[in-house]
């Protein structure tokens, strides 16, 4: 059902069995798919495109222009997958031409009120980015991340699969996966613990994963003799490879 109170450009497409709320906006060039729920007072720009089963709570504001001062009006996008919440007052910004031009979050994620996710950010899924998190541009996060309340994330940062922050935590380096950090500016702490329990990780692979925590954070190697000793491990520890590949991937060096 779509409220009489409601604009919906011409050029829109919405799927017959989408809701929306009373004065809320969608423009031009936007795609939303089969059973997504658009609540009251959100504001949609295209060029985006929304999947299904989304439900968006009202005043968020998705692919609104960047306030990045390189960008002039191209036609860049933003993309939304299935299964997602996005709470009250939730901004994602578009892409930019200097990057992928699009903005990305992904599947069954839940992003609470008052998120920044900033241009050209890639939020994949599983993942849960509470209130008042903020994520500049170009960042990755990866699946099953959570970042606590008021996070902040520097541009160009990747946070990796299975991470966990702690409320307040600011994020000016690259986060491995596994690894719990805190603080402002963020230190790693431990690995996830109890968030690989809830997910089924096993008792032995968390304590390899102890263990290579403790080889990149205790033995005063350098990270380049560290991802030597987890490749021995990862040769018969699969769930060190997430690990190994976030060290690889890192360009702005890891959160310490």
């Amino acid at each position: 059902m779509i409220h009489p109170t409601a604009i919906i450009d011409p050029d829109a497409y919405l799927h017959p069995t989408v809701t929306v709320g009373p004065y809320s906006v969608i423009g031009p060039g936007v795609v939303v798919g089969e059973g997504t729920i658009i609540e009251p007072h959100v504001v949609i720009k295209g060029p985006a495109h929304i999947g299904a089963r989304n439900h968006i709570f009202q005043f968020s504001s998705i692919g609104e222009a960047t306030p990045d001062l390189k960008y002039k009006g191209e036609r860049t996008t933003v993309t939304i997958g299935n299964d997602n919440v996005i709470r009250e007052h939730v901004t994602i910004h578009r892409g930019t031409v200097q990057d992928r031009g699009d903005t990305y979050v992904g599947n069954n994620n839940l992003i609470m009120c008052y998120v920044h996710i900033g241009h050209d950010s890639i939020v994949k899924n599983h993942t849960i980015l509470v209130n008042n998190t903020a994520l500049a541009g170009h960042v990755v996060v990866d699946d099953w991340v959570i970042l606590s309340g008021y996070t902040l994330v520097h541009q160009f940062c990747k946070i990796g699969a299975h991470s966990f922050s702690g409320m307040g935590t600011a994020i000016g380096k690259d986060v491995p996966a596994y690894v719990t950090v805190s603080g402002s500016p963020a230190e790693a702490r431990t690995i996830n613990t109890e968030g690989l329990r809830r997910r089924g990780f096993s008792d032995a692979s968390l304590s390899d994963l102890r263990r290579a925590f403790k080889l990149i954070y205790r033995q005063g190697l350098t990270l380049d003799i560290a991802i030597e000793r987890l490749e021995e491990m990862a040769a018969d520890r699969p769930e060190i490879t997430p690990l190994l590949e976030s060290l690889k991937l890192s360009e702005r060096g890891i959160v310490r």
